[in-house]
């Protein structure tokens, strides 16, 4: 059996396996599994601080670093809150203005995202886009459980597998 065959077979045994019920498609992001107490790093071309409601305002090609994880845009709304021991720790991240994540090999584009480190939730909205070494998944929606390495692609799914080069 050639490879391509294989990997075929293999690629919609993992995609019957995970198909869906009526709220979307379920994928298997073990690649994606990430650490969210890792320290989180910032960059932008400007940054705007409103202390009064904890939010900050990072602007113009905004790369988000935790780990291997990045979460890319050209604007990032950061919500603050406080935590048990008086620091201060993120909530929730609202990218917006073409989104990119990546996390090892694995990469997902869309209009918009919220990431909450807390609980390791991301949900990509618009146009999204997933691949997946050959593999590319895309929907109108995609919920990811970074910490358990699960997802669902929601919305009209379409998904596209590619022959290996021998």
């Amino acid at each position: 059996m050639s490879r391509f065959r294989s990997g075929l077979i293999a690629g919609l045994f993992a995609v019957s396996a995970a198909v869906a019920s009526a709220q979307g498609t379920r994928i298997d992001l073990g690649s994606l599994e990430h650490d969210t107490s890792l320290p989180v790093e910032v960059s932008s071309n400007s940054l705007s601080i409103a202390n009064e409601n904890g939010r900050a305002v990072f602007d113009g090609d905004v790369v988000v670093v935790q780990g291997p994880m990045r979460l890319g845009a050209g604007r990032i709304e950061i919500e603050y809150g406080q935590s048990d021991g008086g620091n201060t720790d993120i909530r929730e991240m609202l990218a917006t203005g073409g989104v990119t994540f990546t996390n090892g090999t694995d990469a997902a584009e869309s209009r918009e995202a919220v990431y909450s480190p807390e609980d390791g939730a991301l949900v990509m909205t618009g146009d999204v886009v997933l691949t997946q070494g050959l593999g590319v998944i895309s929907g109108d929606r995609l919920v990811v459980d970074l910490g358990a390495g699960t997802g669902v692609m929601e919305g009209r799914v379409r998904t596209v597998f590619q022959a290996e080069d021998n």
